[in-house]
């Protein structure tokens, strides 16, 4: 029982790690509906624009540092060697300081160029010049949530990320409400032409994009002041280890570059699609005779209402893959494959179980989640949001899987997939565009067939170097079924009520019920059963509450 309750403990940690990111998700979302009320869907595609290209510069920079010091950290005190532990941890801050600060500066210097000739967005430049300093910050402090999830802990990263969202929750919407005025100000008094007519929301999207600077600065010094008490008892380990040989900064430099590199280009690759796509949709749309604003507003809806969304449920499968990297360089390193497979095989199940009736319940209800969110009912966003749902389900598969792969030590093998999928993604988007003519839904589809062919090349990969299968049943099936059902009561439940208590009410009822029939379903089908309930963060409680509920 203690092995199997050591082997479980990613998923706990994991559980912290994702109810806090989706807290964080839930956080940024709610924040998001006034900063769009704001900005609007001008403003908004600016702000989206500029987020965009401060993802993949951190991409670039140090996005990937967390997972290559949380591998490194991980393999090293596994084997005792809490000195090179730690010698990893300052080499790694060395490279965050020079590799961030360099691409800091480059981004401000060349935020113009960015976005005026590769985005087509030269109004976006201003969020991306006030971003530029957030890229050097993040650098840092992803050192140190990579150093804590080597330990195993992955409280700091989660408690950083809620303050992270607060914050800028706060500055975003203060911040964007203030420039967005003072834009409009100067509209005022210089005229409202076509130029000055997009200055209030491109500085109302620069005011957004402070409070991520603000808030990245705020999460550094929390996991600074954490690591003082940290620090304090690492040292005290460190005087017992035996190792006497200390690894040359040279070699620990390569290994962290070695690491870094396949998981840096598969991650550009995987998230640089959604610039490439904003790239080819304004080209395309702009041959077939839309405006600059037309198509800019049409990137709006999608990025700032739909992909917004998205990201809440998603959270998921970009914490367990964290979470499960040093858990799976562990049993890798003991050659214990069985181990392995096991933790596999739980937390693909575990983010299927939780993110298949998102997904269900975001397209059953999807006019209503927008109406109450976005006061936005419009049929592109509502059929942007229906259409997407399946998004939700191999984005979250394909995010996990690669991390999977990362953990087994296959570090090259996700960026071939994404290479591969990135061709045919292009290909097959720029048919639907050209001769499908479906707009928007083309990113859409598109963006289904990458996530889709991502998941099958990841699943091959894993089954050739774990000899592992997926169990299908209770990781597909029950859920899929459980949420089948919920979605065609919510549905009915959300019409209903809306008669008499209005969209709000009505959808709010509709979420729960949905939330309640889900579980019923899932515990009723034997989707899941009681000992793996109690595995989870407060397991004896929510046992004790079905029980008491008769539901188990």
């Amino acid at each position: 029982m203690g092995k199997k309750k050591k082997s479980n403990s990613f998923l706990v940690q994991g559980t912290i790690l994702a109810v806090a990111s989706i807290l964080a998700k839930i956080i940024g979302m709610i924040y998001r509906i006034p900063l769009t009320n704001i900005l609007g869907d001008e403003g908004n595609s600016y702000y989206s624009t500029a987020n965009e290209i401060y993802t993949i510069l951190l991409m670039v920079s140090s996005f990937s540092l967390p997972l290559a010091v949380s591998k490194l950290v991980s393999e090293r005190l596994h084997l005792g060697q809490k000195k090179n532990a730690y010698k990893v941890f300052k080499c790694s801050l060395k490279f965050a300081v020079i590799a961030g600060g360099i691409v800091s500066v480059l981004t401000f210097l060349l935020a113009g160029v960015i976005s005026k000739d590769i985005m087509k967005t030269e109004m976006a430049s201003y969020g991306l010049r006030v971003l530029a300093p957030a890229v050097f910050i993040f650098a840092i402090a992803g050192v140190f949530r990579g150093f804590y999830q080597g330990h195993g802990s992955m409280v700091p990263t989660a408690v950083s990320q809620v303050i992270e969202q607060i914050v800028n929750a706060v500055v975003s919407v203060a911040a964007a409400g203030i420039l967005f005025n003072y834009g409009a100000s100067i509209v005022k008094e210089k005229g409202n032409s076509l130029e000055n007519s997009s200055l209030p929301p491109a500085l109302g999207a620069a005011g957004g994009t402070l409070g991520t600077v603000v808030s990245v600065a705020v999460a550094l010094i929390f996991l600074m002041v954490i690591f003082s008490s940290y620090q304090r008892n690492f040292k005290k380990q460190m005087r017992q280890d035996p190792t006497k040989r200390l690894e040359p900064d040279a070699l620990i430099y390569k290994a962290i570059l070695m690491t870094i590199i396949p998981v840096v280009l598969s991650t550009v690759i995987y998230n640089i699609i959604t610039v490439l796509d904003q790239g080819i949709f304004n080209a395309v749309l702009s041959g077939q005779g839309y405006t600059e604003k037309q198509y800019t507003i049409i990137w709006g809806v999608y990025v700032g209402k739909f992909r917004v969304l998205m990201n809440v449920p998603l959270a998921l499968a970009s914490c367990l893959a964290p979470s499960v990297v040093p858990s799976l360089t562990k049993a890798m390193v003991d050659h214990d494959f069985k181990d392995a497979s096991i933790k596999v095989r739980n937390t693909i199940r575990y983010t299927m179980v939780i993110t298949i009736p998102c997904a269900v319940g975001m397209a059953a209800l999807a006019t209503p989640i927008m109406k109450l969110l976005f006061n936005d009912g419009r049929a592109l966003t509502t059929g942007i949001m229906q259409t997407g749902a399946l998004m939700i389900v191999l984005f979250a598969l394909s995010t996990l899987t690669t991390g999977i792969l990362q953990g087994l030590n296959q570090l090259r093998a996700p960026l071939i997939h994404a290479a591969i999928a990135l061709v045919l993604h292009i290909f097959v988007l720029m048919l639907l565009l050209t001769k499908a003519s479906l707009n928007i839904y083309s990113v859409v589809y598109a963006n289904i067939f990458f996530a889709f062919v991502i998941c099958i090349l990841n699943a091959l990969s894993i089954k050739k170097h774990l000899h592992y299968r997926q169990e299908l049943k209770k990781t597909f099936l029950i859920p899929l079924l459980s949420s089948a059902v919920m979605g065609l009561i919510v549905f009915g439940v959300q019409w209903v009520f809306n008669k008499f208590l209005g969209n709000a009410v009505s959808t709010i009822i509709a979420i729960l019920i949905g939330v309640i029939v889900y579980c019923v379903c899932l515990i009723k089908l034997k989707g899941i059963r009681e000992r793996e309930i109690l595995e989870l963060p407060k397991g004896r409680l929510m046992v004790a509450i079905l029980k008491k509920c008769r539901i188990l």
